[in-house]
């Protein structure tokens, strides 16, 4: 639901988005100046060369291992029409990230899945089993979205062993920038590896690039991106997305500011949250997946009759979780105060 369905169907103009994992802050004033000098009667760089060659240097991989795409989610889609035939098997985490089953299951794949742990964390032995009979791909987000955890160094380490030469392993790590410090490099580890692997990521959260919707992925080998690369269409990044992007990136200062206030923001939130006595999943992301106890449509209702917009889980075995955003301080102190009258009805 966007903001102006939500003033509608509420009746109030102070809405808080809290549902699409969006930056509250904003993004980088840099990027601003970087759209003032666009051309928009010119296309876009189809190759997205400069967006390309910063995150090479960036990230200390050849820019031609680098994919550009429409956001991450285009990424996904093109793994799959890339990889993907009828009958394939695709393996992934449930709950998780819907674009990861949607996108197999349009190109003709099975999609097997496996269940977080009752405590809302990855069952490591769990996915090592459904990745011994070898699926075509394995998707997997690390942070988790919707959950909120990643994989920590003994996870991540037996992740890379259980991995099959016939595995595509794709690391979905849109949330990548809000993990905590002693959380393992999982792109240089996975470079260490022979294994045939994506990593994904994003502008829209971090960066606050979301209306632009630019992200991009690492691969393991120049083949992989260019098979990648050919599933995609031409000129899909459009130029306001890559100049925007690039100047984002070349902000790093800004970003890790507005991710080190959200952090704060993230743990004072789940620290209100606990004191209500609510169950909670750790999170290393923008957001977090609480269990409200009730159904999660009628929270849904709740919170946007008070002009807040969540995202109710649906997901069988979730149906009481909604995921919430942090957002500014006012937004967040909203959510709470809606959130205790809600335990009180």
């Amino acid at each position: 639901m966007n903001i102006a369905v939500a003033r509608l169907q509420s009746g109030r103009q102070d809405i808080a988005a809290l549902a699409s994992n969006e930056n509250p802050d904003g993004c980088s004033p840099d990027v601003a100046a970087a759209l003032a000098n666009l051309e928009p009667s010119r296309y876009s760089d189809h190759a997205c060369t400069a967006l390309r060659a910063a995150l090479s240097q960036r990230l200390g991989v050849t820019s031609d291992r680098i994919v550009a795409g429409n956001g991450s989610e285009e990424m996904i889609a093109a793994i799959c029409r890339a990889v993907l035939r009828p009958g394939s098997v695709v393996a992934t985490v449930c709950p998780g990230f819907g674009l990861h089953e949607i996108e197999a299951l349009a190109n003709g794949a099975r999609v097997e899945k496996v269940g977080m742990r009752p405590e809302l964390d990855f069952d490591i032995p769990a996915m090592t089993a459904i990745l011994e009979r070898a699926p075509e791909i394995f998707f997997l987000s690390s942070p988790s979205n919707p959950v909120g955890p990643a994989l920590d160094r003994e996870g991540l380490t037996r992740i890379l062993a259980a991995v099959s030469h016939e595995t595509l392993l794709v690391l979905d790590e849109a949330y990548f920038e809000f993990t905590n410090e002693d959380t393992p490099d999982a792109l240089a580890a996975l470079s260490a590896t022979n294994l045939a692997w994506v990593i994904l990521r994003t502008f829209s959260k971090a960066y606050g690039l979301a209306g632009l919707r630019v992200g991009y992925a690492v691969t393991s080998d120049v083949r992989l991106a260019r098979a990648m690369s050919a599933a995609k269409t031409p000129f899909n990044v459009n130029a306001a997305a890559q100049a925007a992007a690039v100047a984002a990136l070349n902000d790093e200062a800004w970003m890790q500011s507005s991710v080190a206030r959200l952090k704060r923001e993230r743990a004072r939130v789940a620290d209100a949250v606990a004191a209500m006595g609510l169950s909670a999943a750790r999170s290393q992301t923008n957001f977090l997946f609480i269990d409200v106890g009730l159904e999660s449509r009628t929270a849904f209702d709740h919170f946007l009759a008070n002009g807040i917009i969540v995202k109710p889980w649906k997901e069988e075995g979730y149906g009481t979780f909604i995921r919430v955003t942090i957002g500014t301080p006012l937004e967040n102190d909203r959510f709470l105060k809606a959130l205790r009258d809600l335990l009180r009805t």
